[in-house]
């Protein structure tokens, strides 16, 4: 079974794509952590993304292509896998077509996480993380039991991104609208687009996406 995770920044793709993974034995695949093992194994698509990545450019479409390409081509996703995040474009999209049909795969299911704007935005700006164990907090719903101390581990350091406030969060919302929502039509026609609440409870939104794609199974 072949899934896209979709939906804005904060939607929470991350979390449920690796739940799902978990679930259903497949392997979750994010563009960055693709980018980054690529460069690391010294392919020969990971050498072109690091001489681009070091000349402070942005990786081409190509590129990121042909690493998706070359990643799910090896062994441990023959059972399957979750893009997380990819595809953003409609560009992306027809050519990642591409290369399932070159490979004899098709996508099952695309998961769009759909949030509400202004909730989302109250979500990601109150996100902190403790500095030693990267443990989730936020200044309204998820304070530490003692104050700034981590539940976990005890840490007395923590952090915030600094696009976590309301004014990025509004940017990258607006950019993740502008080029990524048009690929809902697209899935929507394939008659493989699945959308579920992502402002409920974590648990209930695994619940959800369980339940759409055993509902549909492989169609």
């Amino acid at each position: 079974m072949n899934l896209i995770f979709m939906g804005p920044p904060g939607a929470g793709k991350g979390t449920q794509a690796k739940r799902i993974a978990a679930a259903y034995d497949l392997v979750q695949l994010s563009t960055g952590d693709m980018l980054r093992r690529a460069v690391e194994e010294g392919t020969e698509v990971g050498r072109q993304a690091k001489s681009v990545m070091d000349a402070g450019e942005y990786v081409s479409d190509d590129i990121v292509v042909a690493i998706v390409s070359e990643r799910i081509g090896q062994p441990e996703c023959s059972k399957g896998f979750i893009l997380d995040g990819f595809p953003r474009t409609l560009n992306q999209a027809h050519s990642l077509d591409k290369v399932l049909a070159s490979k004899g795969l098709e996508i099952d299911h695309v998961v769009m996480i759909r949030v509400d704007d202004e909730k989302l935005i109250a979500r990601i700006a109150g996100r902190f993380s403790c500095s030693t164990c990267d443990a989730a907090y936020h200044d309204q719903f998820n304070r530490p039991k003692h104050k700034n101390v981590c539940d976990i581990c005890g840490g007395l350091q923590f952090s915030r991104r600094s696009d976590d406030n309301a004014e990025a969060v509004a940017v990258r919302l607006e950019v993740y609208y502008g080029q990524t929502a048009p690929l809902l039509p697209y899935y929507e026609a394939q008659k493989s687009l699945r959308t579920v609440d992502g402002m409920a409870d974590i648990d209930v939104v695994t619940e959800q996406i369980k339940s759409a794609i055993n509902a549909h199974g492989s169609d």
